[in-house]
């Protein structure tokens, strides 16, 4: 009976390991105007890269149902237009570009769940 007790409480803790290890979980679009998630688990980086026109805006709709995110929006290594972290509430905005060109939005989770929708809308 212990015996089976102790390979009972063995498989459970390797089980609860191998959850640990997962980054990603979920569903991930992206092109030259859009990236787009949706996750049941983020626990890293990923990242889009945009082209974009002068007087374009990035329309973002993101969704925190738990954990957090960090997001920034910079043009080929310049400063940031946008920034955010600790990101753990929905939330809805547009950024408007000024310069054409390429943009990279990138979006960290921790332990977070929910989605994430960054859609050019051409003007």
């Amino acid at each position: 009976m212990k015996k089976i007790i102790l390979i009972v409480c063995t498989l459970v803790f390797l089980i609860s390991l191998t959850a640990c290890g997962t980054k990603f979980d979920g569903s991930r679009t992206g092109n030259d105007s859009e990236f787009i998630m949706e996750y049941s688990v983020l626990n890293t980086t990923d990242a889009q890269d945009l082209t974009i026109e002068a007087g374009d805006t990035i329309s973002a709709k993101i969704v925190v149902d738990k954990g957090s995110l960090s997001i920034k929006i910079q043009k080929d290594g310049e400063k940031p237009i946008y920034e955010s972290n600790g990101i753990s509430t929905s939330n809805e905005f547009d950024v408007e570009i000024d310069e054409s060109g390429t943009y990279t939005v990138e979006v960290t989770g921790k332990k977070a769940k929910g989605s994430v929708s960054f859609i050019v809308q051409s003007n």
